[in-house]
């Protein structure tokens, strides 16, 4: 007489089709443990077990599981396990709440990104006049800008200029710093907050000035395309398992979806 799988048994009995951890991993090349670790996570809902204490996963688990790795690439990892832990806490609007500020958090990244690209022709111009080697007094970046002193020390208290101090502390503005200024000036003037001018002018350090930071522009942009094509990909697979729930919770005929 051939051996009936557990899995078999079960499903013979419940109605229920079940799924061992290496099932589940298998679709999307992971590993039996990485599934558990989800679980164990709050990423997917918790498994039955049986008397031997394996875990017993059913279509809700499949369907969570593409949920969850859609939205990583779109979301992040925090977030990503936030949104997955609140559906399965029946807290959907917690979920929905972070998938907003995700999305806000990426249209800031795009404003940004518009905002360098729109200064960075002026920035970079080769024949830029009194662009000094010599470290300047705020006295005088404040006439080079057509600004007062206060402005360039509120932009200061908002983290977007750091000049260095002289021996008897007053500030001297290095040719770095006098090129933040500038863009700190241009950007004011488009409207935007110093809040978001400090972001700015943040990426323009890291990239080492605005030359390496228009080379870099493409791949940001591209790599901010790829986020929202993630972020449609994420919002599908979460209705998806949103739809499987209240299906199961209302007539139990749930059917998981293609994938």
């Amino acid at each position: 007489m051939p051996k009936v799988r557990w899995e078999d048994a079960l499903k013979a009995q419940t109605g229920v089709h079940t799924h061992r951890p290496v099932d589940l991993a298998r679709e999307h090349g992971l590993t039996a443990q990485a599934v558990r670790n989800y679980e164990e996570r709050g990423a997917l809902p918790r498994a039955e077990r049986t008397a031997t204490g394996y875990r017993v996963y059913t279509d809700l688990h499949a369907v969570a599981l593409r949920a969850y790795l859609a939205q990583l690439p779109a979301h992040g990892y925090a977030t990503g396990g936030d949104i997955l832990r609140s559906v399965n806490n029946d807290n959907v609007d917690d979920a929905l709440r972070a998938v907003d500020r995700s999305h806000v958090q990426l249209l800031r990244d795009r404003e940004t990104l518009d905002a360098v690209s729109a200064a960075i022709g002026v920035l970079t111009r080769a024949d830029r006049p009194g662009r000094s080697a010599h470290a300047l007094p705020v006295s005088a970046v404040a006439h080079r800008l057509g600004v007062s002193p206060a402005t360039l020390r509120k932009w200061e208290r908002a983290g977007i200029l750091a000049p260095s101090r002289d021996r008897a502390g007053y500030r001297l503005y290095s040719a770095d710093d006098v090129r933040d200024a500038e863009l700190a000036h241009l950007l004011r003037r488009g409207g935007y907050l110093l809040g978001h001018i400090a972001t700015v002018v943040e990426q323009v350090r890291s990239a080492g000035g605005v030359e390496g930071l228009a080379d870099s522009l493409a791949g940001w942009r591209e790599r901010l395309s790829d986020r929202g094509r993630a972020m449609l990909t994420a919002a599908a697979k979460l209705d998806d398992y949103l739809r499987f729930r209240e299906r199961r919770a209302t007539d139990g005929t749930a059917v998981i979806p293609a994938n």
